[in-house]
């Protein structure tokens, strides 16, 4: 398992590198050499919800995400089962979707083994997810329970500011939208968007046809988590 032996590593490089950052958006990209690259996973997961939809939502956001600080991220990302034992090999999954998803036993336990290794998982809400995501995690983790961060959390201003939160890319129903997680061990180990819809703005332009203001905040947003995840900020 790949993700164990590299977790302080990764942590005390990009700890390091957010001590040298003043203004995200001026650093000049790095590309490390190949055994540097950080891979990101979308998971894959039954239940008929479609785990597969807006493909170039992640990788337009890595290639943001590397745009803005030299961080070593693969620039393509890859697919991965959530039952498979190859979620260690990635530092940072992502997971989305309109409808259902089941997990057994087995994937709960594999996922549940992922996260206290060290790995970190972001669900977004694609609307529709909801109601099935929220069983699975308590099923992975029967004894924590999803709370919303207060807007004061780090993963809110790791890179930029968002000082009320989530930015709303996506009406849904119009709710406010919200940023749940998970902590274990005072960490944070997912991150939930809810009513927000981060990955439609991450789509490319004519997806969606989102107002570029929203996709920008969509974007930077993304890389607050991704970034923050890599670092152990959260």
């Amino acid at each position: 398992m790949l993700l164990c032996p590299n977790v302080r590593f990764r942590r005390f490089f990009f700890a390091c590198l957010l001590a040298v950052i003043a203004i995200p958006a001026a650093l000049p990209a790095q590309r490390p050499v190949e055994d540097g690259y950080f891979r990101i996973a979308r998971v894959k997961y039954r239940g008929g919800g479609d785990w597969y939809n807006d493909p170039s939502a992640l990788s337009n956001l890595i290639a943001f995400t590397r745009s803005v600080v030299p961080a070593g991220i693969r620039p393509r990302y890859e697919d991965v089962d959530i039952g498979s034992r190859d979620i260690f090999n990635y530092p940072f999954l992502f997971l989305t979707g309109h409808g259902n998803i089941t997990v057994s036993n087995a994937e709960a336990a594999n996922l549940r083994d992922y996260l206290d290794a060290g790995g970190f998982l972001h669900i977004d809400d694609d609307y529709g997810l909801d109601a099935f995501i929220r069983p699975v995690l308590k099923r992975i983790f029967p004894d924590e329970d999803l709370v919303e961060l207060p807007y004061s959390h780090p993963i809110y201003r790791v890179l930029f500011p968002f000082r009320e939160g989530l930015p709303k890319i996506h009406e849904h129903d119009g709710k406010p939208p919200q940023g749940f997680g998970i902590l274990r061990n005072g960490r944070l180990v997912v991150f939930y968007s809810y009513e927000s819809n981060l990955s439609d703005g991450w789509a490319d332009p004519d997806v969606h046809g989102l107002p570029e203001a929203l996709r920008s905040d969509a974007l930077r947003m993304g890389a607050n988590i991704l970034v923050g995840a890599l670092t152990g900020a959260f």
